[in-house]
Protein backbone atom coordinates (compact mmCIF):
# COMPACT_ATOMS: atom_id res chain seq x y z
CA UNK A 1 0.00 0.00 0.00
CA UNK A 2 3.05 2.52 -0.30
CA UNK A 3 2.62 4.88 -2.56
CA UNK A 4 5.45 5.31 -5.58
CA UNK A 5 8.12 7.78 -4.18
CA UNK A 6 8.73 11.00 -5.92
CA UNK A 7 12.66 9.88 -6.47
CA UNK A 8 14.46 6.84 -5.98
CA UNK A 9 17.29 7.43 -4.04
CA UNK A 10 17.78 10.86 -2.12
CA UNK A 11 21.67 12.00 -1.36
CA UNK A 12 21.67 14.59 1.48
CA UNK A 13 25.27 16.21 1.53
CA UNK A 14 25.36 17.44 4.57
CA UNK A 15 23.33 15.99 7.36
CA UNK A 16 22.99 18.79 10.30
CA UNK A 17 19.80 20.94 11.08
CA UNK A 18 18.09 21.43 7.61
CA UNK A 19 19.29 18.51 5.81
CA UNK A 20 18.53 16.39 8.94
CA UNK A 21 15.21 18.15 8.73
CA UNK A 22 14.26 17.31 4.51
CA UNK A 23 15.61 13.43 5.41
CA UNK A 24 13.34 13.10 8.15
CA UNK A 25 10.49 15.05 5.72
CA UNK A 26 11.28 12.54 3.00
CA UNK A 27 11.06 9.24 5.04
CA UNK A 28 8.03 10.70 7.37
CA UNK A 29 6.13 11.47 3.72
CA UNK A 30 7.65 8.50 1.55
CA UNK A 31 9.10 11.00 -1.06
CA UNK A 32 12.19 8.30 -1.51
CA UNK A 33 13.11 4.49 -1.51
CA UNK A 34 15.76 5.22 0.30
CA UNK A 35 17.58 8.53 1.72
CA UNK A 36 21.79 8.49 2.17
CA UNK A 37 23.18 10.69 4.29
CA UNK A 38 26.80 11.95 3.24
CA UNK A 39 28.57 13.74 5.42
CA UNK A 40 32.32 13.76 6.97
CA UNK A 41 31.29 13.58 10.61
CA UNK A 42 30.72 9.43 11.60
CA UNK A 43 29.23 10.68 14.89
CA UNK A 44 26.67 12.92 12.75
CA UNK A 45 25.97 10.38 10.58
CA UNK A 46 25.24 7.72 13.25
CA UNK A 47 22.53 10.32 15.00
CA UNK A 48 21.18 10.74 12.06
CA UNK A 49 20.40 6.66 11.47
CA UNK A 50 19.19 7.27 15.51
CA UNK A 51 17.01 9.68 14.70
CA UNK A 52 15.74 7.95 10.96
CA UNK A 53 16.78 10.98 9.32
CA UNK A 54 18.38 8.97 6.65
CA UNK A 55 18.44 5.12 5.98
CA UNK A 56 22.20 4.59 4.58
CA UNK A 57 25.41 6.54 5.59
CA UNK A 58 28.69 7.54 3.78
CA UNK A 59 31.48 9.41 4.47
CA UNK A 60 33.09 10.13 1.03
CA UNK A 61 31.97 10.33 -2.33
CA UNK A 62 32.60 6.67 -4.67
CA UNK A 63 30.61 4.72 -6.84
CA UNK A 64 27.16 4.44 -4.77
CA UNK A 65 26.41 8.14 -6.22
CA UNK A 66 25.58 6.12 -9.49
CA UNK A 67 22.48 5.23 -7.96
CA UNK A 68 21.67 9.02 -6.89
CA UNK A 69 18.23 10.34 -8.52
CA UNK A 70 18.49 14.00 -6.31
CA UNK A 71 21.46 14.89 -4.22
CA UNK A 72 20.65 17.64 -1.88
CA UNK A 73 23.64 20.05 -1.21
CA UNK A 74 23.28 20.68 2.89
CA UNK A 75 26.81 21.61 3.96
CA UNK A 76 27.82 24.56 4.87
CA UNK A 77 28.12 27.37 2.67
CA UNK A 78 31.59 27.86 1.91
CA UNK A 79 31.79 23.92 1.35
CA UNK A 80 27.97 24.00 -1.02
CA UNK A 81 30.32 24.53 -4.07
CA UNK A 82 33.19 22.15 -3.70
CA UNK A 83 31.71 19.69 -2.28
CA UNK A 84 28.82 19.74 -5.27
CA UNK A 85 31.76 19.99 -7.80
CA UNK A 86 33.53 16.68 -5.88
CA UNK A 87 30.13 14.82 -6.59
CA UNK A 88 29.45 14.97 -9.88
CA UNK A 89 32.13 12.81 -11.39
CA UNK A 90 30.16 10.56 -9.54
CA UNK A 91 26.88 10.76 -10.58
CA UNK A 92 24.80 9.84 -13.72
CA UNK A 93 23.62 11.81 -16.54
CA UNK A 94 20.03 12.13 -15.02
CA UNK A 95 20.91 13.09 -11.58
CA UNK A 96 19.69 16.30 -10.37
CA UNK A 97 21.41 18.38 -7.71
CA UNK A 98 19.62 20.87 -5.47
CA UNK A 99 21.07 22.85 -2.29
CA UNK A 100 19.76 25.06 0.50
CA UNK A 101 22.28 27.64 0.44
CA UNK A 102 21.27 31.26 2.16
CA UNK A 103 23.49 32.72 -0.77
CA UNK A 104 22.40 31.92 -4.56
CA UNK A 105 24.47 33.53 -7.00
CA UNK A 106 28.51 32.14 -6.00
CA UNK A 107 26.33 28.75 -5.74
CA UNK A 108 24.50 28.71 -9.26
CA UNK A 109 27.60 30.41 -11.06
CA UNK A 110 30.18 27.61 -9.25
CA UNK A 111 28.18 24.18 -10.06
CA UNK A 112 27.64 25.13 -14.26
CA UNK A 113 27.41 21.92 -15.59
CA UNK A 114 25.28 20.07 -13.64
CA UNK A 115 21.56 19.72 -13.56
CA UNK A 116 21.09 22.36 -11.03
CA UNK A 117 18.17 23.87 -9.36
CA UNK A 118 18.97 26.50 -6.59
CA UNK A 119 16.77 26.13 -3.34
CA UNK A 120 16.60 27.74 0.04
CA UNK A 121 14.16 27.02 2.61
CA UNK A 122 13.17 29.91 4.80
CA UNK A 123 13.54 27.95 7.67
CA UNK A 124 15.88 27.24 10.38
CA UNK A 125 16.62 27.69 14.23
CA UNK A 126 19.16 29.24 16.70
CA UNK A 127 19.43 25.36 17.27
CA UNK A 128 21.80 23.63 14.98
CA UNK A 129 23.19 20.19 13.94
CA UNK A 130 21.12 17.10 13.31
CA UNK A 131 19.87 16.74 16.94
CA UNK A 132 17.57 19.48 16.71
CA UNK A 133 16.21 18.21 12.75
CA UNK A 134 12.65 18.34 12.55
CA UNK A 135 10.54 17.36 9.84
CA UNK A 136 7.92 20.08 10.96
CA UNK A 137 10.53 22.64 10.46
CA UNK A 138 9.81 22.65 6.91
CA UNK A 139 6.13 22.77 6.81
CA UNK A 140 5.01 26.15 5.53
CA UNK A 141 7.81 27.63 5.25
CA UNK A 142 8.79 29.30 1.91
CA UNK A 143 11.33 27.99 0.07
CA UNK A 144 12.98 30.03 -3.15
CA UNK A 145 14.38 27.91 -5.81
CA UNK A 146 16.39 29.80 -8.16
CA UNK A 147 16.59 28.70 -11.87
CA UNK A 148 18.46 29.73 -14.62
CA UNK A 149 16.36 31.17 -18.10
CA UNK A 150 17.50 29.21 -20.22
CA UNK A 151 19.91 27.13 -18.31
CA UNK A 152 17.78 25.35 -16.04
CA UNK A 153 16.08 22.60 -17.10
CA UNK A 154 12.11 23.22 -16.83
CA UNK A 155 11.27 19.80 -15.99
CA UNK A 156 14.14 19.26 -12.91
CA UNK A 157 12.70 22.43 -11.95
CA UNK A 158 9.20 20.60 -12.14
CA UNK A 159 10.64 17.68 -10.36
CA UNK A 160 12.29 19.43 -7.59
CA UNK A 161 9.22 21.97 -7.30
CA UNK A 162 7.16 18.79 -6.33
CA UNK A 163 9.80 17.20 -4.27
CA UNK A 164 9.66 20.51 -2.20
CA UNK A 165 5.62 20.81 -2.00
CA UNK A 166 5.35 17.25 -0.84
CA UNK A 167 7.96 18.39 2.38
CA UNK A 168 4.63 20.75 2.94
CA UNK A 169 7.05 24.23 2.13
CA UNK A 170 5.83 26.79 0.17
CA UNK A 171 8.07 27.28 -2.95
CA UNK A 172 8.83 30.27 -5.26
CA UNK A 173 10.55 31.01 -7.51
CA UNK A 174 13.06 34.27 -7.91
CA UNK A 175 16.53 34.75 -9.89
CA UNK A 176 19.74 34.21 -8.15
CA UNK A 177 20.59 37.37 -7.97
CA UNK A 178 17.34 38.76 -6.66
CA UNK A 179 17.32 35.98 -4.05
CA UNK A 180 20.56 37.29 -2.82
CA UNK A 181 19.48 40.86 -2.54
CA UNK A 182 16.15 40.40 -0.68
CA UNK A 183 17.23 37.86 1.61
CA UNK A 184 20.17 40.48 2.33
CA UNK A 185 17.62 42.72 4.42
CA UNK A 186 15.33 39.75 6.09
CA UNK A 187 17.38 37.39 6.59
CA UNK A 188 21.76 38.65 6.80
CA UNK A 189 20.68 42.49 7.89
CA UNK A 190 18.59 41.37 11.25
CA UNK A 191 21.81 39.02 11.93
CA UNK A 192 24.66 41.88 11.90
CA UNK A 193 21.96 44.26 13.92
CA UNK A 194 21.66 41.52 16.74
CA UNK A 195 25.26 41.69 17.03
CA UNK A 196 25.70 45.33 16.73
CA UNK A 197 22.66 45.12 19.63
CA UNK A 198 23.97 42.52 21.79
CA UNK A 199 27.65 44.46 21.60
CA UNK A 200 25.56 47.95 23.26
CA UNK A 201 24.94 45.12 25.71
CA UNK A 202 27.98 43.72 26.20
CA UNK A 203 30.29 47.18 25.78
CA UNK A 204 28.55 49.37 27.88
CA UNK A 205 29.50 50.81 31.07
CA UNK A 206 26.96 49.49 32.76
CA UNK A 207 26.75 46.21 31.53
CA UNK A 208 25.93 44.33 34.48
CA UNK A 209 22.51 46.08 34.72
CA UNK A 210 22.09 46.35 31.25
CA UNK A 211 22.02 42.41 31.18
CA UNK A 212 19.33 42.44 33.47
CA UNK A 213 17.41 44.35 31.77
CA UNK A 214 17.41 42.83 28.78
CA UNK A 215 14.98 40.94 28.77
CA UNK A 216 11.36 39.82 26.44
CA UNK A 217 11.95 41.89 23.78
CA UNK A 218 15.76 42.56 23.30
CA UNK A 219 15.87 38.63 23.73
CA UNK A 220 13.12 38.22 20.79
CA UNK A 221 14.89 41.08 18.72
CA UNK A 222 18.70 39.66 19.30
CA UNK A 223 17.63 35.94 19.13
CA UNK A 224 19.22 35.30 15.92
CA UNK A 225 22.84 36.22 17.35
CA UNK A 226 22.30 32.34 19.10
CA UNK A 227 23.28 30.55 15.73
CA UNK A 228 26.43 29.35 14.61
CA UNK A 229 28.14 32.41 14.36
CA UNK A 230 30.72 30.60 11.90
CA UNK A 231 27.84 29.70 9.70
CA UNK A 232 26.67 32.80 10.15
CA UNK A 233 29.65 34.53 8.69
CA UNK A 234 29.83 33.02 5.90
CA UNK A 235 26.26 33.54 4.31
CA UNK A 236 26.65 37.33 5.27
CA UNK A 237 30.38 37.68 4.07
CA UNK A 238 29.13 35.17 0.85
CA UNK A 239 26.73 38.35 -0.02
CA UNK A 240 28.91 40.72 1.49
CA UNK A 241 27.41 43.37 -1.73
CA UNK A 242 23.85 42.83 -0.94
CA UNK A 243 24.61 43.32 2.40
CA UNK A 244 26.36 46.63 2.00
CA UNK A 245 23.64 47.72 0.10
CA UNK A 246 20.98 46.95 2.64
CA UNK A 247 23.47 48.48 5.79
CA UNK A 248 22.99 51.53 3.67
CA UNK A 249 19.41 51.40 3.72
CA UNK A 250 19.14 50.56 7.40
CA UNK A 251 21.51 53.29 8.18
CA UNK A 252 19.33 55.98 6.61
CA UNK A 253 16.35 54.58 8.75
CA UNK A 254 18.33 55.25 11.36
CA UNK A 255 19.13 58.45 10.77
CA UNK A 256 15.43 59.38 9.97
CA UNK A 257 14.41 58.15 13.49
CA UNK A 258 16.84 59.75 15.17
CA UNK A 259 15.41 63.49 13.53
CA UNK A 260 11.80 62.33 14.72
CA UNK A 261 12.94 62.05 17.78
CA UNK A 262 12.37 65.85 18.09
CA UNK A 263 8.79 65.53 15.77
CA UNK A 264 6.65 63.24 18.23
CA UNK A 265 3.60 62.67 15.80
CA UNK A 266 5.70 61.96 12.76
CA UNK A 267 7.00 59.41 14.81
CA UNK A 268 3.58 58.39 16.30
CA UNK A 269 2.88 58.04 12.59
CA UNK A 270 6.41 55.57 11.84
CA UNK A 271 5.16 53.53 14.75
CA UNK A 272 1.51 53.24 13.41
CA UNK A 273 2.79 51.83 9.67
CA UNK A 274 5.84 49.62 11.39
CA UNK A 275 3.14 48.05 13.18
CA UNK A 276 0.60 47.56 10.41
CA UNK A 277 3.99 45.84 8.04
CA UNK A 278 4.65 43.45 11.15
CA UNK A 279 1.32 42.37 11.59
CA UNK A 280 0.80 41.72 7.85
CA UNK A 281 3.58 39.94 7.90
CA UNK A 282 2.47 36.07 7.30
CA UNK A 283 2.73 33.58 10.02
CA UNK A 284 4.30 29.91 9.23
CA UNK A 285 1.94 27.46 10.71
CA UNK A 286 4.40 23.90 11.19
CA UNK A 287 2.26 20.66 12.46
CA UNK A 288 -1.18 20.84 13.09
CA UNK A 289 -0.85 18.23 15.22
CA UNK A 290 0.62 18.89 19.09
CA UNK A 291 3.47 16.81 19.98
CA UNK A 292 1.75 13.37 21.06
CA UNK A 293 2.75 9.53 20.03
CA UNK A 294 2.27 9.85 16.44
CA UNK A 295 2.40 6.91 13.59
CA UNK A 296 2.71 8.27 10.06
CA UNK A 297 1.27 5.44 7.16
CA UNK A 298 1.85 5.50 3.44
CA UNK A 299 -1.42 5.87 2.16
CA UNK A 300 -2.54 5.25 -1.66
CA UNK A 301 -4.96 7.45 -3.44
CA UNK A 302 -8.27 5.81 -3.37
CA UNK A 303 -12.12 5.72 -2.51
CA UNK A 304 -12.23 4.36 1.49
CA UNK A 305 -8.78 4.65 2.49
CA UNK A 306 -9.51 6.46 5.60
CA UNK A 307 -12.34 4.65 6.34
CA UNK A 308 -10.45 1.38 6.45
CA UNK A 309 -7.45 2.71 8.54
CA UNK A 310 -9.86 4.29 11.41
CA UNK A 311 -11.86 0.54 11.31
CA UNK A 312 -8.43 -0.99 12.07
CA UNK A 313 -7.91 1.17 14.31
CA UNK A 314 -11.16 0.70 16.00
CA UNK A 315 -11.02 -3.10 15.68
CA UNK A 316 -7.79 -3.13 17.58
CA UNK A 317 -9.39 -0.73 20.41
CA UNK A 318 -7.36 1.87 20.08
CA UNK A 319 -8.20 5.69 20.04
CA UNK A 320 -6.78 8.19 17.74
CA UNK A 321 -6.47 11.61 19.34
CA UNK A 322 -5.82 13.62 16.20
CA UNK A 323 -5.32 13.27 12.11
CA UNK A 324 -3.56 15.27 10.18
CA UNK A 325 -3.35 14.40 5.81
CA UNK A 326 0.61 15.21 5.10
CA UNK A 327 -0.67 15.68 1.53
CA UNK A 328 -1.67 13.50 -1.29
CA UNK A 329 0.17 12.90 -4.58
CA UNK A 330 -1.27 11.56 -7.66
CA UNK A 331 0.19 7.89 -6.49
CA UNK A 332 -1.00 8.24 -2.92
CA UNK A 333 0.85 10.33 0.22
CA UNK A 334 0.84 10.21 3.90
CA UNK A 335 -0.90 10.44 6.81
CA UNK A 336 -0.11 11.30 10.51
CA UNK A 337 -2.08 10.07 13.44
CA UNK A 338 -1.53 10.99 17.12
CA UNK A 339 -2.38 8.77 20.02
CA UNK A 340 -2.34 9.52 23.55
CA UNK A 341 0.41 6.95 25.37
CA UNK A 342 3.14 4.87 23.69
CA UNK A 343 0.88 1.59 24.37
CA UNK A 344 -1.78 2.96 21.91
CA UNK A 345 0.51 3.94 19.85
CA UNK A 346 2.18 0.60 19.34
CA UNK A 347 -0.98 -1.37 19.27
CA UNK A 348 -2.07 0.91 16.71
CA UNK A 349 1.11 0.70 14.43
CA UNK A 350 1.04 -3.27 14.76
CA UNK A 351 -3.15 -2.84 13.68
CA UNK A 352 -2.25 -0.60 10.53
CA UNK A 353 0.83 -3.14 9.57
CA UNK A 354 -1.84 -6.15 9.67
CA UNK A 355 -4.04 -4.19 7.78
CA UNK A 356 -1.27 -4.00 5.27
CA UNK A 357 0.01 0.12 5.79
CA UNK A 358 3.33 1.07 5.90
CA UNK A 359 3.41 2.57 9.35
CA UNK A 360 6.68 4.22 11.26
CA UNK A 361 6.52 5.24 14.65
CA UNK A 362 7.48 8.78 16.02
CA UNK A 363 7.29 9.80 19.95
CA UNK A 364 7.42 13.86 21.57
CA UNK A 365 8.78 15.35 18.01
CA UNK A 366 11.44 12.76 17.59
CA UNK A 367 12.44 11.23 14.37
CA UNK A 368 11.04 8.20 13.10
Amino acid sequence: MRPAPLFDTVVIVGVGLIGGSIGLGARQRFLARRVVGLDLSPATLEAARGLGAIDEAQLTPGAWLAEADLVILAAPARALVPAGRALLPYLQPGAIVTDVGGVKAPVVAGLTGARFVGGHPMAGSEKGGVLNADAALLENAVWALTPEPGVTDPQDLERVRGFVEALGAKPIEVTPALHDQLVATVSHLPYLAAIALTALVAEGEESGLLMLLAAGGFRDLTRVASGDPVMSRDMVAGNAAAVKQALGAYRRQLERLEQLLDQPEELLGAGEHARLTRDSIPIVRRSLLPARHEVVIAVPDRPGELARITRALGEADVNVKDIEVLGVREAGGAIRLAFESLDEQERGSAALQAAGYEARSRSNGRGL
